[in-house]
């Protein structure tokens, strides 16, 4: 499965991925490719691949991503390869974008599950981007923003609210585990060798749903 969660910035997602991977066994985060300048702290392939506006073009003509968007006048990309890597090391896979970026992945890739991280508030939203250090105007620009995004959340799987992380991060974990046990996946990749077992399930009668 790729799990997708998206939020408005300032919501959390970056902190309840990385809290995500560490409880939630064979879980893999895509690292997303972006021209944003390096931040502080930040380290190449483990928090983002930093390209420049020209690599990433021609990556782009080569059909390297996923998806890609541009956000805040920067472009962010999702490595096919790395999703294709998880699937064979039998990986579930975590993308962290914004809802542009997980329209364009449930529209062309169909095993995914779209997951929303909501803030509490939008006055919550406002304080926790307040002590990120952001000035008025792209504060109410990231608010506006916000408010566009959260409209959006009603066309996800689920919606999860960010009020105590510890919470948040073992909701999410209990839908990455639920997913995993999905006939659809048993069918596909059954988890039993007993063959009379697999038969019955694949062509036995049930007259209980006939």
């Amino acid at each position: 499965m790729l799990f997708v969660l998206s939020a408005p910035s300032g919501a959390g997602k970056t902190t309840v991925a990385q809290r995500l991977l560490k409880t939630c066994p064979k879980l893999k985060r895509i690292v997303t490719v972006t021209t944003r300048p390096k931040r502080e702290g930040e380290v190449q392939g483990v928090d983002y691949i930093f390209m420049n506006r020209e690599e990433f073009e021609v990556k782009v003509r080569e059909n390297y991503f996923l998806e890609y968007s541009e956000v805040y006048g920067n472009y962010y990309g999702t490595p096919a390869d790395q999703v294709e890597n998880n699937e064979r090391e039998d990986l579930d896979s975590l993308l962290v974008i914004d809802v542009q970026g997980a329209k364009k992945v449930k529209d062309s890739y169909g095993e995914c599950l779209l997951l929303f991280l909501m803030p509490p508030s939008l006055e919550e939203l406002r304080r926790r981007l307040l002590s990120r250090g952001y000035g008025m105007e792209n504060l109410e620009q990231r608010l506006k923003k916000a408010e566009e995004e959260i409209a959006c959340a009603r066309y996800f799987d689920y919606i999860i609210v960010n009020e105590f992380i510890d919470k948040t991060v073992e909701a999410i974990h209990t839908i990455v585990i639920a997913q995993r046990y999905r006939k659809d996946i048993f069918m596909r990749k059954p988890t039993v060798n007993d063959k009379k077992v697999l038969e019955l399930i694949q062509r036995g009668v049930c007259s209980a749903f006939t």
